[in-house]
């Protein structure tokens, strides 16, 4: 009989693994016998040029893809097959390429695939991009040549080539990063594998590659045929009786008077059957004896019935079945017409809407249960899970399955996909509170800022008023008002607010610019009218207005206007001794362009502008290639519309730290990295919807690491949220640590 192969195989195990390695390994040695025999055992190696988060994420997902499309596909043989796999985890990857930070300039992605199949002696290999495969026969080593070796995925117009050939007994075969080859060297490499196992081949390796300071990716696979010795089912051996003594001789028991005791026995039993068969017969004739002594019935006379009796009595029968015919369908056919029978869809409805929601609940048992919590284990593999319950409970509620069935279980869906997508729940305190006097106008906050003293000015379009507030104290101070009059001059309703270095700046709506500075920690302070060349050319549709510190020291500022009227960001230098912009402004925008839809703006250097419901970062005067990200959870939260945009006040954090957004469409806050625009966390409020409400933000930034807080304005108050997760209820406590709110009198004055 021919010699069966067997595979024996090596593999670095998980936790063995360097902690920065962004390579991931998959084998597969199918138990089918038909999956075996069509597609054989697939051994597979993804690698990675760099090392980060989205590195692995990206080698988890082709690996993953290669793996499903080869066993899925049946549709041609292996070779095709392995194309045809490699190209949809091209596919997925380039569709990935800008959230995973995998385009490059030449485009050759960083991401390399080994892989080799073995269905009995046939052998096909592929690589691709910075991956690497020896064929290690009779003591030689051979590398498999691979044309494409500098175009990793994803690549445009990738066609990978498969090698094909025989696998015999002692041939070895090692898929493995190019970074070990690099750093150990092949002939390290072919001793370890023609002198050891391939499992202690490949921790040989591994340990030396980190004996050598080695980094990053850290992947191989290796497997040696060896031979299986046919194995053939003897004959049982039986063993040979000695010849019988007493052959022919009768039968007799080698016991002493044992055959007379048998004989007696027999002839007690032939004499039990005698006696009952008697006894049985006289209880017979018993019984047959009394049935003829009960009384008898005389027979009776013939009776003739006339003809014409019979035909009437079948007559009136035939009538009675057809009337009862009648009465039978009748009511038959106002059962099937008016009686509430269920249609065959209904029921399959309803067999599908139960099916989809008992494939939701075992979703959601496998995700979080007792001793479960695979959110934290494998974040990948629940949001599939979970993105599967939530897409099968409304498939249960489109099958008319009842909302009180299936509303708790998608709660519970919601909670952990919110966990999954890194929803964190802040709390809120009020800092303080306006109290309308008995009978006065409500309060009808629409601007907030910071100012150089660190407390919030605040504009009021009820009173048409901007109050500066007193933490501390538990006051709000007026110190701009309509109709006010300075110097020679009366003020108009304020429009606009900013801060520039110790100054507050207020944009009335006769387009003046009054500049406001404190003299003391109690409100006081002086106005003056700061004069802007052209202002009164400005219209009346400035929708904004910002300011970059240019010179700490003597608190100069650049002062930026948003004019829609002239599809530009008027940029005004200040005068020397810091009392106005006399200069003429210039269009900072590089191109004029309509701004009509910009909301908000937060200036670092940069400007950051909301727009259309997005975030966009401009750079010298025009939109650079800084991308934010997405938070991922488009499942639940389909559309975004940030309408407001704020961040550190440092003036000298540009590009440092995070920029936060409101999103007003889901009331949440959204917070990237102002250097990557990579999306960082997004948090809401736990205990109500308050956010809906917000009217003006701003931020103030942690030190020695502690979280930012969140400063943000409704109607009539002003709060504060810490932008960290918020505690249980028997947790500790982590809202801010001002007191409550107080009120303010309305007849306050600066």
């Amino acid at each position: 009989m021919a010699a069966r192969l067997q595979l024996k195989l090596g593999i670095v195990a998980e936790h063995d693994r360097l902690d920065d390695s962004p390579d991931t390994l998959v084998v597969v040695e199918p138990s089918v016998g038909s999956v075996a025999r069509s597609k054989g055992n697939l051994y597979l190696l993804v690698t990675s040029r760099t090392s980060s988060r989205h590195a692995l994420e990206a080698t988890r997902l082709a690996a993953e893809t290669i793996r499903n499309e080869y066993y899925y596909d049946e549709s041609a043989g292996i070779r095709v097959c392995l194309q045809k796999a490699i190209a949809t985890a091209n596919k997925r990857l380039l569709h990935q390429a800008d959230r995973l930070g995998l385009k490059s300039p030449e485009g050759n992605g960083p991401i390399g695939v080994g892989v080799g199949v073995v269905r009995g002696n046939e052998m096909y290999v592929a690589t691709v991009g910075p991956a690497e495969a020896y064929l290690i026969r009779q003591a030689r080593l051979s590398t498999l040549p691979d044309p494409h070796r500098e175009r990793g995925l994803p690549s445009n117009g990738l066609e990978p080539e498969v090698w094909r050939g025989e696998v015999t007994v002692g041939d070895s075969l090692v898929l493995i990063s190019p970074n070990i080859v690099a750093r150990l060297g092949p002939d390290e490499l072919k001793d370890a594998m023609v002198t050891l196992h391939p499992q202690s081949a490949m921790e040989h390796l591994h340990q030396r590659f980190k004996a050598a300071d080695g980094a990053g990716s850290d992947g191989a696979i290796a497997f040696e045929a060896t031979e299986v010795a046919p194995t053939t089912r003897g004959r049982i051996l039986v063993p040979v009786r000695p010849p019988e003594p007493l052959a022919g001789a009768p039968d007799r028991s080698p016991i002493p008077l044992a055959d007379n005791v048998q004989a007696a026995g027999a002839a007690v039993a032939s004499a039990a059957d005698s006696a009952r068969t008697v006894a049985g017969s006289a209880f017979e004739r018993t019984i047959a004896r009394l049935h003829d002594l009960l009384p008898r019935r005389r027979p009776a006379y013939r009776r003739v019935t006339p003809l014409a009796s019979r035909r009437e009595t079948q007559r009136r029968a035939a009538i009675a079945l057809i009337a009862l015919l009648v009465v039978v369908g009748s009511l038959a056919m106002s059962v099937w017409a008016f009686g509430g029978r269920t249609p065959q869809g209904a029921i399959s409805s309803i067999n599908a809407g139960q099916a989809a929601l008992d494939k939701a609940q075992e979703n959601l048992a496998q995700v979080s249960g007792a001793g479960i919590d695979l959110v934290a284990d494998d974040r990948n593999e629940a949001l599939r899970l979970l993105t599967e319950a939530y897409t099968e409970l409304g498939k249960a509620e489109d099958a008319s399955v009842s909302s009180r069935v299936v509303d708790p279980v998608r709660s519970k869906v919601v909670a952990l996909l919110d966990r999954a997508y890194g929803v964190v729940d802040v709390t809120s305190t009020p800092l303080f509170t306006f109290k309308a006097a008995q009978g006065g106008a409500p309060f009808d906050m629409r601007s907030m800022v910071r100012g150089a003293d660190g407390a919030p000015y605040v504009m009021d379009r009820a009173t048409k008023s901007v109050y500066r507030l007193d933490l501390k104290r538990k006051r709000a101070t007026n110190i701009a008002k309509n109709g006010r009059r300075v110097g020679g001059t009366r003020m108009a309703t304020p429009k606009l607010l900013a801060v520039g270095g110790r100054d507050l700046l207020i944009l009335d709506t006769k387009n003046a610019l009054w500049r406001w500075r404190a003299s003391n920690d109690a409100g006081r302070g002086t106005t003056t009218r700061v004069n802007v060349n052209g202002a009164s050319q400005w219209g009346n549709d400035i929708i904004g207005m910002g300011t970059f510190l240019r010179d700490s020291v003597r608190g100069l500022y650049n002062l930026y206007v948003l004019d829609p009227s002239e599809q530009q960001i008027r940029a005004y230098p200040p005068a020397g001794d810091g009392s106005g912009f006399p200069a003429k402004s210039s269009a900072w925008l590089a191109t004029a362009r309509s701004i009509d839809q910009m909301t908000s703006l937060y200036i670092d250097g940069d400007i950051y502008i909301t727009e259309n419901g997005q975030l966009d970062r401009y750079t010298a005067g025009k939109s650079d290639a800084w991308d934010p990200g997405k938070p991922g959870d488009e499942l639940l939260r389909p559309t975004t519309s940030q309408v407001l945009v704020a961040g550190s006040n440092d003036p000298e954090s540009r590009n440092q730290g995070k920029v936060y957004t409101f999103d007003r469409s889901n009331d949440r806050i959204l917070a990237y990295d102002k250097r990557s625009g990579d999306f960082i966390a997004q948090y809401r409020l736990k205990e109500s919807d308050a956010w809906g409400d917000l009217r003006a933000m701003y931020i103030i930034p942690g030190v020695d690491g502690q979280p930012d807080k969140l400063v943000w304005l409704s109607k009539d108050a002003v709060n504060q949220s810490v932008l960290e997760a918020a505690p249980d209820a028997d947790g500790a406590s982590a809202s801010p640590t001002t007191d409550a709110s107080g009120s303010a009198p309305t007849s306050s004055s600066p």
